[in-house]
């Protein structure tokens, strides 16, 4: 292999940029450049170089090209298309031109595009996006997004810019690296400014935030951080031309002494620890190398000002202010004023040149700096290209005939070989490094080996190309997020603009191994040949196209070549690795003719050592039934990835390596590629398709340990599940007899294997079969390996003992638990299979093992199943009914048992949410412990908290939370399970509700809501309902604690090792007692605060508390808490009443149908419990509960609802005081009869005449305005009236008024 140039992206509409830069040209060089790209070279000449008069930059991910001049630029991104042939193709095309300058005079110097790392977890190594930074001749340096909107300016300095580079992150090769920080540095003609690279990432991420912001919705943007940067005065150099930032390096103690005597003379000080440095190296003249170096710490960095622009949709604006960051909301007039003047420039720091390499007619042209940053090339004008050793200072190479060379750099990793499997592989993979110099004189692109080798290739190009090379890849990565990523960059780019090609040179890294070992030549040929010999085999061997028998031919022929060499000159390496090649390809084509074969048949010791295994397989045949139904279908796949394709030799020999001992390894890589290997080496014989003891026995003679095969096997079985379960009988037959044949190989079961103890052969297939999803797939595994492992130990015993007794070991009483085991969780994952009914939340399936299982600790099962709860969106009541019947089950065994085909009958016309009730009820029988009712409600009471927890819009799920907690029948449960979910996920919510309530002093606004507690108005009443349910619950089983002992908790003997976190319903048995007065005072707060949303009644919810009150809120429930004793203050017990008052007024409002005789609801502003609550509410604050009655009996009147309130009525005490109350209400009611009633009749005018004056004019005086309903119909009045004479004494001071009302009514009832 040799060098190479590699087309890799081609340019579209690059005529359309060359016309578009050069549009307004008039003198006769434009006019020989508009026939630049429309000439080829040929022996007659060249287009003329218009590209030469641009500056032009390309992103190292070659993703953006950049072409300005003078004022113009064109941006060119990464698109892909299809060429004729139906390839696909990288261009670049024209995606954004304009012009870039906007002070008067000045042009674009420089350019470079850097591209962003992406912050997102799933990325790559692909940028974010790339942000190009354009340097101009005015020393602005402006940077732009890729479609040419401005982001921020900065001048830094008043003189042009004359190069922009960069720096970022790379990996540190070698132990004592020094890490190199990212920066961008701007060099001008006396000063250099460094931009340090984690806050222009940062300035550069906000302000492309606040430009989308700002283009969406004006100028309401947020001003992001000014840069932090250093500026450096570069002294006692003539002129400076081209710059490089080297980085931070720290001296040795000898350079730093020899530093320091030359410096400082013989009396200089010599600090403890080398100081760490900032190399810089400059070129220009006078003289023509420099070398700053800036001790770290020895200049602050500056703030920028910096002059921010944010593009709108019709124009993009650009402000400076003379120092900090502006302001965005100023007028037209304000805005204008900065414009015309610049930003406050800083003074630079002076720094004195170190040392340089003196010539005073040389003039240097350009740096360029190697990746290792040990080396640089420098580019003069004399045509030389010199070669700096930068740690040292020195010229260590020269070219000369480069006139107006273009340099750049290529570091090759060493390729992946057998090296990397060797001892040796934990080192660093070693990196050659070599210099590309382009010379456009002679139209030549040379490659040259470091630091003293030759050239290693050269390509004739055309004379008007562009080498690009950045020296810089991704910025804003780092040691941590760089983790995992591939970094898709190119490093050295030669641009044609005649064919508008893009291409890349290819370096093979052995051309850097013959000049390492220059000395032995003979060695180095030969190093060389067997590299190429490797590269060429390897590359065979993994071609997929090349046909098995051409792979066998040739590397036999190459086997053959190698062993009839003498002995001193063959490569062992190479020889090794042909004859396990060959060993290989051989294994690959032995298994293949087998597979081909048909001699299939069976043994009858075999069948005889599987006895009773059918009596097992129809026991678990329903369950197997039952499981194969849920099990989800496959989704769509492509062919080659099925797994009935073919294994290709190539995937074969990539997972099969021959060891030093002429044994065969496997290597495990992807559990696909595993996958694959086991269906080649066994499905056909589980399929009963291939003479399996023959393939047994040829993959035993090549060297495959049995652990490794019995791996493949119990892999291709776990993974084929539901082809197995077609045909499970005739499978588990082929599964026993390949069992049974790879148990008899050497090196399977010890020889000296004690059966009493566990055997590693055994404990394999029981970690696969436990560790394993497929449960079905396992339980069968289990089953067979349990069979053999019998008939192993029972053959042992015989030929030890010579007995009829049955063995009785250790191993089997491990398989017995084992199918135990895998029963449960195959009845178990059965029922997690069922599919949610349809507009269910869903989910993802939960697929359990025995594994899972065990290490989700005691409460795994049950958290398991709660799971599945709510996915099928059972409703809390329902599952009631469900573990009802498991109760009636069990006390109706005998009966059971009879009627099992009735039953079997009944299930078949069931609807499937009967059949899925059978399913929990199977899974219920098999865990009586843990999936006892508390158990299960517990747990689904915690998942139905968690989900409300992830969408508190869903005030539902909390509400299903509640309700499932009141299923619990223990209090000592209830009690843990209601503390936990007050601490966890209540009390913070409660709390904000509380204050954000308090601070506007009414019920809040949705969006008030969302902002301070996470969830809607409507979502925040229904939250506020559910805590006053489960304090009420937590004040309930405080109560009760005492009277019952708590709960023993236990568990399946069969699951007794489960070792994980403890159940919701052990840590519920874990917590403390709570403070009952502190549980109730919170309970009052979350009910009124309730009252307050429903009704939308304006309060303050600490108006209604004391100081003590006030205090005691929102304490550890725990904890003894001081509250509030004695009477109440008259005026908040005042603010209380009134609060109440209200409230019942809004209950009465929301019920205002007095002609509807349908029940009121149980939940909503009209539930029928408010009055009672209210009234209880009244006995906590002190509120006498008989002014809440009468209040509540005047607005049923009110609101025309007179048989509610005659209901409230009996229960009031002060008759007299309601007696005066109805009395008006009363006298409303007749007044606008009589007199504001549209259809008054003759007889109502005549009863007015006739009625006594006093009564008359009471009746004016009445605003029947202030009653909801108005008209009622006389009988209703009449009876109230009747109610009212009843309730009066006879010596009230309005008896006699009262009975003048009833003549009147009774009058007026008698008329109409």
């Amino acid at each position: 292999m040799s060098c190479s140039l590699f087309e890799f992206c081609r340019l579209q509409e690059f005529k359309t940029v060359r016309h578009f830069l050069f549009r307004n040209e008039k003198s006769g060089i434009g006019l020989k450049i508009s026939f630049a790209l429309q000439v080829t070279d040929d022996a007659g000449g060249q287009g003329e170089p218009w590209l030469q008069d641009c500056v032009v930059s390309l992103s190292p991910c070659a993703d953006l090209l950049v072409v300005a001049r003078e004022q113009k630029a064109a941006f060119l991104s990464a698109k892909w298309r299809t060429d004729d042939s139906g390839r696909e193709e990288m261009t670049l095309g024209v995606s954004w031109t304009g012009t870039l300058s906007t002070e008067e005079g000045e042009c674009v110097s420089s350019t470079i595009c850097i591209p962003l790392a992406s912050q997102k977890r799933s990325s790559t190594g692909r940028p974010d996006w790339t942000c190009v930074v354009v340097g101009f001749t005015s020393g602005y340096v402006r940077f732009y997004t890729e479609s040419g909107v401005l982001l921020l300016a900065q001048l830094l300095h008043e003189d042009p810019v004359l190069r922009l580079k960069c720096r970022t992150y790379e990996i540190p090769r070698h132990p004592g690296v020094t890490e190199q920080h990212e920066e961008l540095s701007i060099l001008y003609s006396a000063a250099m400014v460094t931009i340090d690279g984690f806050s222009l990432f940062q300035s550069l991420r906000a302000c492309r935030n606040q430009a989308a912001r700002a283009a969406a919705a004006g100028n309401d943007v947020i001003q992001p951080p000014p840069l932090a940067y250093k500026k450096w005065g570069l002294q006692e150099m003539d002129t400076i031309v081209d710059h490089s930032s080297v980085g931070i390096m720290t001296l040795c103690v000898f350079d730093q002494m020899k530093n320091a005597s030359i410096l400082g003379g013989f009396n200089a000080s010599v600090k403890g620890s080398p100081p760490a440095m900032s190399q810089y190296v400059t070129v220009g003249s006078g003289p023509y190398t420099g070398f700053y170096y800036a001790i770290e710490g020895s200049s602050q960095p500056l703030l920028s000002h910096v002059a921010m622009a944010v593009a709108s949709k019709l124009t993009s604006a650009l402000f400076s202010a003379a120092s900090g960051w502006l302001g965005w909301n100023k007028n037209k007039n304000e805005e204008e004023a900065p414009q015309k003047q610049k930003p406050k420039v800083e003074p630079a720091t002076p720094l004195s040149i170190r040392f340089g390499l003196p010539d005073s007619r040389r003039h240097g042209e350009s740096i360029c700096l190697s990746p290792c940053n040990m080396l640089a090339g420098v580019t003069d004008d004399f045509g030389r290209v010199t070669l700096l050793d930068l740690a040292r200072g020195i010229a260590i190479r020269m070219w000369k005939g480069y006139r107006d060379a273009q340099l750049g750099w290529l570091q090759v990793p060493e390729e992946r070989s057998e090296r990397d499997l060797s001892p040796s592989a934990s080192l660093p993979r070693r990196h050659a490094l070599f210099l590309v110099i382009y010379a456009p004189r002679r139209g030549i692109l040379e490659v040259w080996a470091m630091q003293q080798g030759p050239r290693v290739g050269a390509f004739t190009v055309g004379k008007h190309c562009r080498l690009l090379y950045a020296g810089y890849r991704l910025m804003g990565v780092n040691s941590v997020t760089s983790q995992g990523w591939q970094l898709h960059t190119q490093q050295v780019c030669l641009l044609d603009p005649i064919t508008g090609v893009l291409r890349t040179v290819n370096i093979p890294f052995h051309l850097a191994l013959r000049f390492v070992f220059k000395m032995n030549a003979g060695a180095v040929k030969k190093s060389i040949f067997v590299s190429i010999f490797f590269q060429a085999l390897e590359s065979l061997l993994s071609n997929k196209n090349t046909p098995v028998s051409c792979l066998v031919n040739i590397t036999r022929a190459l086997d053959d070549t190698l062993k009839r060499q003498e002995p001193g000159e063959v490569d062992a390496e190479l020889l090794q690795l042909c004859s396990s090649q060959l060993k290989l390809l051989q294994l690959y084509t032995d298994i293949q003719q087998l597979h081909s074969a048909a001699d299939y048949f069976f043994l009858p010791s075999l069948q005889d050592s599987l006895e009773g295994i059918e009596e097992e397989l129809s026991r678990v045949a329903p369950t197997l039934q039952r499981y194969a139904q849920f099990t989800p279908r496959p989704s769509v796949s492509f062919a080659q990835d099925s797994p009935d394709s073919p294994l290709p030799a190539q995937a074969f020999l990539s997972q099969l390596e021959c060891t030093e001992d002429e044994e065969v390894k496997v290597i495990r890589r992807s559990e696909t590629e595993w996958n694959q290997l086991g269906n080649f080496l066994f499905w056909s014989c589980l399929c009963g398709k291939s003479p399996l003891h023959k393939v047994c026995y040829t993959l035993q003679q090549a060297g495959i340990s049995p652990q490794q095969l019995l791996s493949l096997l119990l892999s291709v079985w776990l993974h084929r599940e539901k082809e197995l379960l077609q045909k499970p009988e005739e499978n588990v037959r082929n599964l026993h007899r390949l069992l049974v044949a790879l148990s008899d190989m050497k090196g399977a079961v010890e020889e000296s294997w004690d059966t009493q103890s566990i055997s590693p052969w055994w404990q394999q297939v029981r970690t696969t079969c436990v560790q394993s999803h497929n449960t079905a797939a396992a339980l069968l595994a289990a089953l067979v390996a349990h069979r053999a492992a019998k008939a192993s130990i029972t053959s042992r015993a015989d030929s030890k003992f010579q007995s009829e007794w049955e063995a009785v070991s250790l191993e089997l009483e491990q398989w017995v638990v084992c199918v135990r085991q895998l029963e449960d969780v195959l009845v178990l994952q059965t029922l997690l299979l069922v599919p949610p009914p349809p507009g269910a939340t869903g989910g993802a399936t939960v697929q359990c093992s025995i594994k899972t299982l065990l290490e989700g600790g005691t409460g795994g099962i049950a958290d398991s199943v709660s799971k599945w709860v709510f996915r099928q969106d059972i409703s809390p009541e329902r599952l009631k009914e469900i573990l009802q019947k498991r109760g009636n089950k069990e006390a109706d065994d005998n009966v059971e048992q009879r009627d099992e085909e009735e039953r079997h009958e009944q299930e078949k016309s069931q609807e499937d949410t009967d059949r899925t009730a059978e399913l929990l009820l199977a899974v219920c029988q098999r865990f009586p412990h843990s999936l006892s009712p508390d158990f299960l409600f517990a747990h689904c009471c915690w998942e139905y908290v968690v989900q409300w927890n992830k969408d508190p819009e869903e005030g539902r799920y909390l509400c299903w939370s509640v309700e499932h907690l009141k299923m619990v029948s223990s209090p000592h449960i209830q009690q843990g399970v209601c503390t936990m979910m007050w601490s966890t996920f209540i009390a913070k919510r409660l709390s904000a509700a509380t204050f954000l309530m308090e601070k506007v002093g009414k019920a809040p606004k949705d969006r008030l809501c969302r902002r301070d507690v996470g969830m809607g108005d409507k979502a925040m009443t229904s939250f506020l309902g559910c805590c006053v349910q489960l304090l009420n619950i937590l004040m309930e089983a405080d109560s009760a604690v005492e009277e019952v002992s708590a709960p023993e908790l236990s568990i399946e003997e069969a699951w007794s090792g489960a070792e994980g976190p403890a159940s919701i319903a052990e840590l519920a048995l874990e917590q403390r007692g709570v403070h009952y007065p502190l549980v109730q005072h919170h309970c009052l707060l979350a009910s009124l605060l309730h009252a307050a949303m429903t009704f939308s009644v304006k309060v303050k919810p600490f108006s209604l508390f004391d100081s003590k009150g006030k205090n005691a809120f929102f304490r550890d429930l725990t904890t003894i808490q001081l509250m509030p004793s004695g009477d109440m203050d008259p005026g908040l017990v005042s603010v209380r009443q009134e609060f109440l008052l209200r409230v019942l007024t809004g209950w009465v409002q929301a019920i205002d149908d007095p002609t509807s005789s349908a029940p009121l609801p149980s939940s909503g502003p009209k539930a029928e419990w408010w009055p009672s609550l209210c009234l209880e509410l009244g006995s906590l604050l002190q509120v006498n509960p008989d002014i809440l009655r009468r209040h509540l009996v005047c607005e049923l009147y009110s609101q025309g609802l007179d048989l509610r309130a005659e209901e409230v009525m009996l229960e009031v005490e002060d008759k007299d005081v309601l007696g005066s109350q109805l009395l008006v209400l009363t006298g409303q009611r007749l007044s606008y009869s009589l007199l504001h009633s549209q259809n008054q009749t003759q007889a109502a005018m005549e009863l007015l005449a006739r009625l006594p004056p006093t009564l008359c004019t009471w009746l004016k005086a009445m605003d029947p305005r202030e009653l909801r309903c108005p008209l009622i119909p006389l009988p209703q009045t009449s009876r109230l009236v009747g109610r009212l004479i009843e309730i009066l004494p006879e010596n009230h001071a309005q008896y006699s008024l009262a009975l003048h009302l009833l003549e009147a009514v009774e009058v007026l009832t008698t008329e109409d």
